[in-house]
């Protein structure tokens, strides 16, 4: 008995890959991806799938063990969290800073 196929063929894992690599790279919505990457809701569809299911996970476990293996990664990080914050109310501050307050202070007592 042959079998019949409906619709369009799927298409492959490295065409969807790439675009939506491409999609990511550039910023663009998911409908402004080019057509020869495929139809954007296939790209959209097949990034979500993949990113529930762990295949984004699993490439780039792949990845980067076979880095490893060549000696192409150095996992030495160094990692810099050094942050310098201003007081709340330093944005609204009055141009006369201290003497202001004590003026106004003077004046009033």
């Amino acid at each position: 008995m042959p079998t019949s196929s409906t619709g369009r063929p799927r298409l492959g894992d490295r065409t969807v890959l790439n675009g939506i690599v491409w999609k990511f790279r550039t910023g663009v919505a998911w409908w402004d991806v080019p057509e020869r990457y495929g139809s954007w809701t296939t790209l959209h569809t097949r990034f979500r799938r993949w990113a529930k299911d762990g295949t984004f996970k699993q490439m780039l476990q792949a990845a980067q063990a076979k880095a490893d293996a060549a000696g192409d990664i150095d996992w030495l990080a160094s990692v810099d969290s050094t942050i310098v914050r201003a007081h709340q109310h330093a944005a609204g501050a009055r141009t006369g800073g201290s003497e202001t307050r004590h003026s106004a202070a003077r004046a009033a007592g």
